[in-house]
């Protein structure tokens, strides 16, 4: 009877595994139906973003043509503002200052493009788990939760669109599970047919707009002198730029740590005679910032990250040679 009920015990505690194995594989089949969802679908709506207290709305339209993605987010409230994303170019178009920015795309996007194509390794730093169903911009949605394993990094909530995987809203939290940040849409149309006017640029530039070419080039490693001596677990340099501030300006070197879905960038730049060597935190936000001086030069660290990666980021870096 013992023997049984052992026996029992071992399979309960097998099929609670086994149960859980499997609702692992669907969270990940849907986080892999959003990454490709946002990239390959046309859809035309509006979002809220929330960060801080702060309220901003959005207007997007996204289509999939045959020379690649098209892309145009407008500002709907505040200062105006529109950027368009097409053939590996980002253009942010401000009216107020007469002035456009021109930069390559990263490899981070903005919402709902935000999940990486590799979901699978985010398994190794997050509990990847289903959730209930909920609703959002009058669609039914499945709710995914990536709950952080370290202090390194914040969780997510994730809702996908049941019908197609896009995913419609995405909120950021603290391990208090306080919202950091959120993006939500009010109202979503997906699928239709997405015209010319809706993609084209709303502000017509003009001779006296000053216009900011931020490319960069990617840094010759040789050149790069610069590395983090404190490697943080499941992040890995996956860019490193070189960018003129200014005309005549010194070079400011900008690497990039990622763990698929979290980014934190380095700035690293020469330190201005007057500034003090103080370290600490600015808020900023949903973005944190942490800047320190080291050997002359002025490092500053900023991304959607916990406070203590930001710090140990920062802190470990070094120039190699010290």
């Amino acid at each position: 009877m013992m023997r049984r009920g052992f026996v029992a015990v071992l399979a309960l505690i097998f099929s609670a595994f086994a149960f859980a194995a499997d609702h692992d594989s669907d969270a990940l089949a849907w986080l892999q139906k959003m990454a490709t969802a946002a990239k390959s679908l046309n859809y035309t709506g509006t979002f809220t973003y929330l960060s801080d207290q702060r309220f901003e709305t959005m207007r997007i339209a996204h289509a999939l043509r045959a020379d690649g993605e098209v892309e145009r987010l407008e500002t709907l409230d505040g200062s105006p503002r529109e950027v368009i994303r097409r053939d590996g170019e980002v253009r942010c178009i401000l009216p107020g200052l007469k002035t456009v920015i021109i930069d390559r795309e990263e490899r981070r996007r903005a919402f709902p493009g935000r999940l990486p194509t590799a979901v699978s390794q985010l398994s190794e730093h997050y509990r990847i788990v289903s959730g209930d169903m909920g609703r959002v911009a009058d669609r039914p949605a499945q709710i995914i939760r990536l709950e952080p394993l370290d202090k390194l990094r914040f969780g997510h909530h994730l809702w996908a669109d049941v019908e197609t995987g896009l995913l419609l809203k995405a909120r950021m939290v603290d391990e208090q599970d306080k919202v950091v940040e959120q993006f939500v849409f009010n109202d979503i149309h997906i699928g239709a047919e997405v015209g010319p006017e809706a993609l084209k640029a709303r502000y017509q530039t003009g001779d006296d707009w000053h216009v900011v070419n931020a490319h960069g080039s990617d840094a010759v490693q040789a050149d790069v002198h610069w590395s983090l001596s404190d490697v943080l677990p499941g992040y890995q340099l996956i860019s490193t730029v070189k960018r003129t501030v200014a005309k005549g300006g010194a070079d400011v070197l900008h690497m990039v740590y990622s763990d698929g879905l979290a980014h934190i960038s380095v700035f690293i730049e020469p330190q201005a005679a007057d500034e003090d060597d103080a370290a600490g935190f600015v808020a900023a936000g949903s973005i944190g910032v942490y800047a320190r001086n080291h050997d002359g030069y002025r490092l500053t660290v900023l991304g959607e990250a916990p406070r203590e990666a930001l710090r140990r980021v920062g802190d470990g870096m070094v120039l190699n040679g010290d």
